[in-house]
């Protein structure tokens, strides 16, 4: 039997405060890839489809993760897109061969479709314009058609087709990953700075109450990286809002312990791009303030198929979620978290089929395990994040070398008095003793708590046995004297509620 642990600490003072908490960190991407659109949100032959086409079962799960905004038509797909072609009678849309993922697009789902889909789930709109095939002009006019009063070109379109009232859409993604390669109309970092730049200025002359969203590295992988952020910010600092970064998580070394410490690579990431945005104000000697938006971010290593061989809605990169994956998305929310005074959206890529939390099937619905650290953060953590001082044992793992063995955010809301306390147990074998203390004001009591936990890190739920990995109720600790004594488990998500 394997040595008990020493006790770890979790200390909490309500005073030590982050910054607030973006109710946009808690966002989805969907984008024409795959399943996503097609077989996913919209899905008029299924006998769970509504009179629009969209699946309600799906948008039924989309409302309990309840994603606050929602980014949209891509990705990679985006740098192609013609968003003209999907407006209008869908009889008269035409068939494309979309070239980033070969696949047939009908357009049969565009713009007013995806605003009617955020309307119906209670999420922000975030639309992205098309900087690599797509002109500076397609881009104001589509700000037009979404947001200008009826009276002009555009804005009429959009009435003829029967949305007489502007849609108001306040996020706008200036193009995709502009620095790889693989990207559709591909620009080096000077060539992208001055096209966004100037995309940027028409696009708020048509309505200069919007916020834009510059593109950052793709991956801290690239060769590029962080050179491209500096130069695209020095030339656009004025005119934008967010810079972007994306990145994708994986356990292709089959590294677990080294898996379930990659917070110290998000955190990374951010501090580095945190201190990009430090050197480009200080350097412009600017007032202005821009943010992070990390608008693609996921696990994503098992499925690699983006070939769709000139098929609709082809099986593509449909990758099953399994516990190890769960906490390290939770871990992920908890950077957010942790990060908050720089990180203001984030977007999980993405919602349905395509390295989702959800998968569909004709005639079903399969919650992966990632649904659940989703769904709670989403609900749950809002109002200040807090500095938590953590003490913990050491794991040692071969790429960060020793991490505790709990990784911890927690989160205040002064508005009802209701506080969250989010902790990963990292270690694979063994169950942590642990005190939460809190150094002034404790609240009044812990009033609930969820756990997400197994023994295997490989355990997965399938449309077989859907509950294999279910965050679950459990009993809350009682709160004495200013303090609560649990046990985590091993390989565990858990989530203590306080009430003040």
């Amino acid at each position: 039997m394997a040595d008990t642990p020493p006790a770890s600490r979790i200390d909490i003072d309500p005073a030590r405060r982050i910054g607030t908490i973006s109710p946009l960190l808690f966002g989805g991407f969907a984008e024409h890839m795959g399943r996503c659109i097609y077989e996913g949100i919209y899905d008029p032959a299924s006998p769970l489809a509504d009179a629009a086409g969209l699946r309600r079962d799906v948008l039924g799960a989309l409302r309990e993760i309840n994603y606050r905004v929602m980014r949209y038509p891509g990705g990679n797909f985006l740098s192609g897109y013609d968003w003209r072609d999907g407006i209008g009678p869908r009889g008269q849309r035409p068939r494309r061969r979309e070239l980033a993922w070969r696949s047939i697009e009908t357009n049969q789902f565009g713009t007013d479709e995806f605003l009617a889909f955020c309307k119906a789930i209670g999420t922000e709109p975030m639309l992205g314009v098309n900087l690599g095939t797509g002109t500076i002009q397609q881009a104001a006019d589509l700000v037009e058609y979404c947001n200008a009063a009826p009276g002009t070109y555009w804005a009429d379109l959009r009435v003829q087709h029967g949305h007489a009232a502007p849609y108001g859409v306040a996020y706008w993604c200036l193009g995709n990953e502009m620095d790889g390669p693989w990207q559709i109309g591909h620009l080096d970092a000077p060539a992208y700075a001055t096209k966004a730049l100037e995309a940027a200025k028409m696009m708020k002359w048509v309505d200069p109450s919007i916020k834009l969203i510059l593109c950052g590295s793709s991956s801290t992988t690239m060769p590029t990286y962080p050179m491209w952020d500096r130069v695209a910010l020095e030339h656009c600092w004025e005119h934008v809002d967010y810079l972007s970064l994306h990145y994708y998580a994986n356990n292709d070394a089959g590294d677990t312990p080294s898996y379930l410490a990659l917070a110290r690579q998000f955190e990374s990431h951010i501090d580095t791009l945190a201190a990009t945005l430090r050197y480009v104000q200080a350097q412009r000697r600017s007032t202005h303030q821009v943010f992070l938006s990390w608008d693609e971010w996921n696990v994503w290593y098992k499925d690699r198929q983006m070939d769709g061989g000139w098929q609709e809605a082809p099986h593509l990169i449909e990758e099953v979620y399994n516990l190890e994956d769960a906490l390290v998305v939770a871990q992920w929310l908890s950077v957010f978290l942790r990060r908050c005074d720089v990180l203001r959206i984030a977007c999980i890529a993405q919602i349905v089929n395509i390295i989702a939390p959800l998968l569909t099937r004709r005639d079903a619905l399969l919650k992966q395990a990632t649904f659940y650290p989703l769904m709670l953060f989403s609900r749950f953590a809002a109002g200040a994040a807090l500095d938590a001082h953590v003490t913990a044992p050491a794991i040692e793992t071969r790429q960060f070398g020793a991490v505790p063995a709990l990784d911890v955010s927690v989160s205040q809301d002064d508005s009802d008095g209701r506080g969250a306390i989010f902790i990963v147990n990292r270690s694979l074998t063994a169950a942590q003793p642990t005190v939460i203390g809190w150094q002034r004001a404790a609240p009044r009591r812990c009033s609930a708590a969820y756990q997400l936990a197994g023994t295997d890190p490989k355990l997965a739920n399938s449309f077989e046995q859907p509950d294999a990995l279910v965050a679950r109720t459990i009993a809350p600790p009682e709160l004495r004297d200013g303090s609560i004594s649990l046990t985590l488990p091993p390989l565990s998500f858990t989530v203590l509620l306080t009430e003040a």
